[in-house]
């Protein structure tokens, strides 16, 4: 068939395509707008209630003594074949077993696994990095540079240049979104999945349009749409917004130290090292829309029925994408979003029950 034919035919699917994208990208600025509108009285209340803090964030010059503690392993730098860029990770038990890798979220940073380093080090190399963006690792400042086709390669290369061919890919929201696109389109380098507490992107869009009640949990991801107001107000009164999100007796995590609260903050308060994590939701609505994509791996799904941020009914939405037999989802009741250090005796225990098979 003539070239000129074929463009003339496809010409009207294209045309809705760029309408439906340009809809989509009206709608999502009209939320932002809004969505910054409320936070930023959030941040203003914050500022005027803890006058003394100011309107900036505080940098921290001293590391919190438990991101150097010796139990959860020892630092180093990895420089990724693809891009050159250096990511530092936390590494115990090399030797021990096959190589346990755990990709965190936002606001999180390695510290966020230091449950499971300690619990899985007697028996797997545990692996826990700073994904790219997140000080100490390298932070590119071009918002391109943070797509999750990147990223993937990112993770490809973490487990080849740790000297392994495939690894147990564990991963908490932000982690758990590109571990789900990793075992998609890199399986032979996923022996199994653990996630916690975040969708495949395919089955978040669809679940979403769906449930407008998912969009307005979502609310924030609007917000970090926009250029560097996102930045500001979270960093206002000494980084409050973060505090809160990690220390609320609702939603954020129980017994949280003060040390430990100062450790998940650490790196946001260097400079620029909250821009790299926002960049991450600043490329989520490049590739609207996603078509349906099968779930085939191996997978432990743990998700907890208080999540804040997102809907339970997510992990029928997940079951119904996956090849009979290869899913074991459980629904934590009275755990919200942070699994990993919220709830790590129940987590390891699942973890250990669902790892047997591959014990050395």
């Amino acid at each position: 068939m003539p070239e000129v034919v074929v463009t003339a035919l496809l010409a009207p699917s294209r045309l809705s395509l760029k309408l439906l994208r340009a809809l989509m990208w009206s709608l999502v600025f009209s939320a932002a707008l809004l969505t910054a509108l409320v936070y930023s009285c959030i941040a203003l209340t914050h500022v005027l209630c803890r006058p003394r803090r100011g309107c900036c964030g505080r940098p921290r010059s001293a590391v919190p003594a438990c991101l150097s503690d010796p139990s959860l392993g020892e630092h180093d730098f990895l420089t990724l074949k693809t891009s050159g860029l250096r990511l530092h990770y936390v590494s115990a038990g090399r030797g021990n077993g096959p190589l346990m890798l755990f990709l965190h979220g936002f606001p999180e940073n390695w510290f966020s696994w230091r449950y499971q380093l300690r619990e899985f080090q007697s028996r797997f190399h545990v692996v826990a990095v700073d994904m790219r963006g997140y000080w100490p690792s390298d932070i590119p400042q071009k918002v391109d540079c943070y797509t999750v086709d990147l990223l993937m390669v990112d993770i490809q290369d973490v487990i080849q240049g740790l000297g392994y061919s495939k690894c147990i890919l564990v991963a908490h929201d932000w982690g758990a979104v590109l571990a789900w696109n990793f075992s998609i389109y890199y399986p032979a380098l996923v022996e199994c999945l653990v996630i916690t507490s975040g969708p495949p992107m395919s089955v978040f869009q669809d679940y979403s349009l769906h449930h407008f009640t998912q969009l307005f949990r979502s609310h924030y991801m609007y917000l970090f749409q926009l250029p560097w107001l996102p930045e500001k107000l979270l960093s206002m009164s000494d980084f409050q917004i973060l505090k809160s999100i990690f220390s609320d007796r609702k939603i954020g995590i129980p017994h949280l130290t003060p040390s430990e609260l100062e450790a998940l903050l650490y790196s946001f308060t260097q400079s620029g090292g909250l821009t790299g994590p926002l960049n991450y939701y600043r490329n989520i609505f490049r590739n609207f829309p996603l078509e349906p994509q099968e779930l085939s791996v191996r997978t432990l799904l743990l998700w907890g029925d208080k999540d804040a941020s997102l809907e339970s009914g997510l992990v029928d939405a997940i079951s119904s994408r996956f090849v009979p037999g290869q899913l074991e989802a459980h629904v934590m009741r009275g755990v919200g979003h942070w699994i990993p250090q919220s709830n790590p005796e129940e987590m390891n225990q699942y973890m250990w029950a669902f790892l047997q098979d591959l014990l050395p």
